[in-house]
């Protein structure tokens, strides 16, 4: 006897809506900024109730493809903020079991490159906020979460200062997988804060004379040493990142 069919399954009407909307927002049919007519007209326009309707604009709300202007009952169209494609990248990323040796690998192919684009790129805005992240880093001494936030802002300010758009966006979920991983090391390595902040300051320096080289030497350095601390530590490499 031949295997079974599976049954169909029947889709709820919202994400029907949701999905003819997306199309229109990927294919740029609607572009950010546009109106959606009311819920009442694309209830009609459908032919569904408007709580379908607004539960599918709350899926698109919700995944940052849509927003209300103040004073304005009507969607917009908008481009979904960074933070909010990399938090649901980061989730997949965990979900996968992703290990500390992992994220150090992908740290040491894309970390490097990265400032070294960041050294030839970089505004003076760019300057102040990797600055910001090296001073607020060296003067927290007290609390480890917080100065493992420092870090992640540090790096994030490199990323922005390629001024390469897929590299931020790309870069951004990796970074937020550093946090877990340097919390889980940097206060039991008794000189793992003095050697990320000289790093730090050591990569600051490159950047700000412009001297890609020494960017891209400077961050192949940090990131070997953020192997090296969990070495010391005595935390294995292996450990999926909580």
């Amino acid at each position: 006897m031949s295997a079974e069919f599976e049954q169909i399954k029947v889709e709820p009407a919202y994400r029907k809506v949701s999905a003819a909307l997306l199309e229109r927002i990927t294919d740029r049919r609607l572009a950010a900024g546009d109106r959606l007519p009311s819920e009442a007209e694309l209830a009609r326009q459908f032919g569904v109730n408007r709580s379908t309707v607004r539960e599918a604009l709350r899926e698109l709300e919700t995944n940052g493809l849509l927003g209300r202007q103040r004073g304005s009952k009507l969607m917009i169209v908008t481009r979904p903020q960074r933070r909010v494609i990399a938090d649901g990248v980061t989730r997949a990323l965990a979900l996968h079991d992703i290990t500390f040796i992992e994220v150090w690998e992908a740290l040491g192919i894309l970390e490097p490159p990265l400032a070294e684009v960041a050294a030839r790129r970089r505004t003076d805005d760019d300057l102040e906020s990797l600055e910001r992240a090296v001073t607020l880093f060296s003067a927290d001494n007290a609390d480890a979460a917080l100065a493992v936030t420092h870090v992640a802002a540090f790096f994030l300010s490199l990323g922005t200062a390629t001024h390469n758009t897929a590299l931020i966006m790309s870069h951004e979920p990796l970074i937020q997988l550093l946090i877990p991983s340097l919390g889980a090391m940097i206060d039991k390595v008794p000189q793992a804060r003095a050697r990320i902040a000289t790093a730090h300051s050591r990569i600051l320096a490159a950047v700000r004379s412009r001297d890609a080289d020494e960017a891209h030497s400077w961050m192949t350095k940090h990131i070997r040493d953020f192997k090296k601390g969990f070495e010391v530590a005595n935390i294995s490499l292996q450990h999926p990142i909580e």
